[in-house]
């Protein structure tokens, strides 16, 4: 699915009309994330992004993984499994898992580090710390503030930006830049 065009453009008619909706978001977002989250025994590293869609987050996370791997660590990876049916938590086996059951990018994940799908962060990292991890690493958990994080990497296509820089839907934001 394509980003809409206006998308690009603050001052498009569809922009200007939907901002107060991004407005909303905006204030909805700002007040999920000041929750305060469970604060793990071990580091949490949170890839993310305050764009909607796709803007690398996967290949960071392996990055990230194989960078700490290679530093002697035992990282497991906690994500929402977007696209799969599973609650959780549950470990991801790519020999009994598929794409429906867990999602397509933490049965992908899996070949690089132990990967759990949960829809509750907070559970999905207990479980983690419970199975070994010495540090875990949140895949798109940036607004999610179920665990709290030490350290927040945030990526940004470098060809889109943030586009016209609103909320959605009147842009690609999930919150404003200032606030991510």
């Amino acid at each position: 699915m394509r980003a809409p065009l206006f998308w690009g453009s603050r001052l498009s008619v569809l922009s200007l009309a939907l901002s107060p909706l991004g407005c909303l978001t905006a204030y909805a977002t700002s007040r999920r994330v000041c929750r305060e989250g469970l604060r793990l025994n071990i580091p949490v590293i949170c890839v993310g992004n305050i764009n909607a869609g796709g803007t690398g987050k996967t290949p960071t996370v392996m990055a990230v993984v194989q960078l700490l791997q290679a530093l002697g660590h035992a990282p497991h990876i906690v994500s929402r499994g977007h696209g799969g049916r599973l609650i959780g938590p549950v470990r991801v086996d790519a020999r009994v898992h598929d794409a429906s059951a867990v999602g397509d990018e933490p049965l992908l994940l899996s070949s690089f580090a132990p990967v759990w799908v949960s829809k509750d962060r907070a559970a999905g990292g207990v479980a983690a710390c419970a199975a070994g991890a010495d540090v875990i690493v949140l895949d798109d958990g940036h607004q999610n503030p179920a665990l709290v994080k030490d350290l927040s990497i945030v990526v940004v296509d470098a060809g889109r930006g943030f586009g016209n820089g609103l909320c959605l839907p009147a842009g690609p934001l999930r919150e404003p830049v200032s606030a991510g």
